[in-house]
């Protein structure tokens, strides 16, 4: 007679990663960060957010693609002379709000000799 002790590392290998791993696969990246938390100020163009987050426009442009194909960005083409490009949260993109602001106040209590 055999008796198998599962333990929670077993289940959790059988059920795949949590629900954590698997939201910071998706938000994860420092620029997605970046990006969906200066978007947080509301809708911006792509000039705007590349100077507020220092990213080089082929970086912004792939995180920005890459936020709008997982449906945490909508993008806007304004096509009148000068043509812009606006970019704002979606509802799935506003409900990481709270989750930003969450974070900042831990950092504030536990990384207090952080600098910017």
């Amino acid at each position: 007679m055999s008796s198998e002790v599962f333990t929670a590392a077993d289940e959790e290998e059988e059920s795949g990663p949590c629900a954590v791993i698997e939201s910071l696969e998706q938000i994860g990246s420092r620029w997605r960060l970046v990006v969906l938390h200066e978007l947080q100020n509301g809708e911006q163009r792509f000039n705007e957010l590349k100077r507020a987050t220092d990213a080089s426009s082929r970086t912004l442009s792939r995180v920005l693609d890459d936020l709008q194909e997982m449906d945490f960005v909508d993008r806007r083409l304004e096509e009148d002379a000068p043509v812009a490009t606006y970019y704002r949260l979606t509802s799935k993109g506003e409900s990481l709000c709270p989750v930003f602001d969450e974070i900042e106040d831990w950092a504030e209590e536990w990384l207090a000799g952080c600098k910017n």
